[in-house]
């Protein structure tokens, strides 16, 4: 297994946001997390990052305790993109890219081909590298997620976190933000809260509820008109796309 979590409990003084959950992702699976507002998605993302340490349990990957490797050793296999990082530094595409490649450098060395080559790859795989010379402050919001991919990509892992990468995007960006991560050769656990998108591009879902797993297993095993209901407090139909072979989910009013 790529990544295995065992009990995982966190919480905020008295508040208990992650409630002993355990799972494990397969070698390059993609993982689904999806829960409505307030339901632990990016606290559990943060926790199976290493970004939060938990108050109980533990996560490994690839074999290693997360909690006994260094911050930089695990920047090798990890990647994390945020919802939507900004920065007012007036900077190149490249050269936030370039900031991948920081935990395989220390502070004296130079730039070396091998850094060059993996921005360069970072950049095509995202389809940036034209623009790699424009600036930041100039792109969409679907182009700069497109950059945040690439810049965690410059990493090199083998694991890629993605909190809600398409928030505050147009459809036609979301579907191209996710049909890129779905084609890289990597392992990832995304948070969405779109659940057609998470069962077009997910091979397993994990549906959180008040800090817990209330169902787990393939996009049809878990998105049923009772779990949207019970958990989103919403009514829908669910089918099954005639093109895709994945459900499809039509919200009804009350």
């Amino acid at each position: 297994m790529s990544v295995i979590a065992e009990n995982l409990t966190w919480g905020v003084k008295r508040r208990t946001i992650v409630k002993n959950i355990s799972l494990n992702v397969a070698e390059g699976e993609t993982l689904g997390l999806i829960g409505p507002n307030g339901s632990g998605k990016s606290s559990l993302l943060r926790l199976l990052a290493g970004l939060k340490r938990p108050a109980e349990g533990s996560v490994n990957i690839h074999g290693k305790d997360i909690a006994r490797t260094t911050r930089r050793a695990l920047s090798k296999e990890v990647a994390f993109v945020q919802q939507n990082a900004t920065t007012d530094t007036n900077v190149s595409v490249r050269d936030v890219v370039r900031l991948g490649r920081t935990p395989h450098r220390s502070a004296l060395s130079g730039w070396t081909p091998a850094d060059q080559d993996a921005v360069a790859n970072a950049l095509s795989r995202v389809g940036m590298d034209h623009l790699q010379n424009q600036s930041w402050q100039t792109l969409s919001g679907g182009e700069r997620q497109r950059v945040h991919i690439a810049r965690a990509l410059a990493q090199s892992p083998r694991v890629m976190f993605l909190d809600e990468p398409t928030n505050h995007l147009d459809i036609h960006h979301q579907i191209e933000i996710l049909q890129t991560i779905r084609q890289l050769d990597l392992t990832s656990i995304i948070a969405l809260h779109d659940l057609n998108l998470a069962a077009m591009f997910c091979d397993r879902i994990i549906t959180l509820k008040d800090g817990a797993i209330v169902a787990a297993g393939t996009p049809e095993a878990v998105l049923t008109e009772e779990l949207i209901r019970n958990v989103f407090r919403v009514n829908a139909s669910v089918s099954t796309s005639p093109h895709h072979g994945h459900p499809e989910i039509h919200f009804r009013a009350s």
